[in-house]
């Protein structure tokens, strides 16, 4: 084992989950300390329980020549725990909805094509502008197209910008009409309660603990 080795943080698989993730997981912290191919497959099925460390168990002596071949097999075993997987099909349903904010439909779009396995930066930009709202971003990518899927999220940040300041704005005016409403309204009840309040006839004064004569 390499010298600087460490267990991995690593919840145990049993079967029940995406293999391909439990994969990319266990890959991503064990090239941490080696890419040894023997290494590898040694602690592997210490990330194994229940079902999963039973298949691994009953491997037939001498079947694992190597890493991939493991993960071969590994996968081939559980493919049936991998979830439904979305093709590029499904960012033909998507639309910009009417007064969606560009940076709500830019995240609700990326999270389907993160989604999405082997999905062409290419096809991702394609769907991401024939789904846009006819607005000044769409318009901008019209008259000048992106040349690929960076640039475009690039330009379409500084539009959402220009968006969320509008709606700030926006926002900050509805609230200092409503402001100056009340004061409006509030205004003549001030006026109100003060006629009210010189017009009333009181039956009972307090006591004077002095003469009201002054005194030269």
């Amino acid at each position: 084992m390499p010298d600087n080795w460490k267990n991995l943080t690593i919840d145990k698989y049993d079967g029940s989950a995406d293999p391909d993730e439990h994969i990319a997981i266990y890959t991503t912290q064990i090239s941490l300390y080696t890419w040894n191919d023997a290494v590898m497959c040694r602690v592997f099925p210490t990330t194994l329980k229940g079902a999963a460390l039973s298949w691994f168990t009953r491997l037939p002596p001498v079947s694992i020549d190597c890493f991939d071949t493991l993960v071969e097999k590994f996968g081939a075993q559980f493919a049936t725990s991998r979830p439904h997987h979305l093709t590029s099909i499904a960012l033909v349903n998507i639309r910009q909805e009417k007064g969606e904010l560009l940076r709500m439909f830019m995240e609700r779009f990326g999270k389907v094509a993160l989604g999405i396995r082997n999905l062409s930066p290419e096809v991702t930009m394609h769907h991401t502008i024939t789904t846009l709202k006819l607005r000044p971003f769409a318009d901008s990518l019209c008259k000048k197209p992106a040349t690929n899927l960076d640039e475009l999220r690039q330009r379409a940040s500084k539009f959402m910008q220009i968006e969320e300041l509008r709606e700030f704005r926006n926002q900050a005016r509805v609230d200092g009409g409503e402001k100056r409403g009340m004061e409006r309204e509030s205004g003549p009840m001030v006026r109100r309660a003060r006629e009210e309040f010189r017009s009333r006839k009181f039956q009972q004064y307090t006591p004077l603990n002095t003469s009201r004569v002054i005194s030269a």
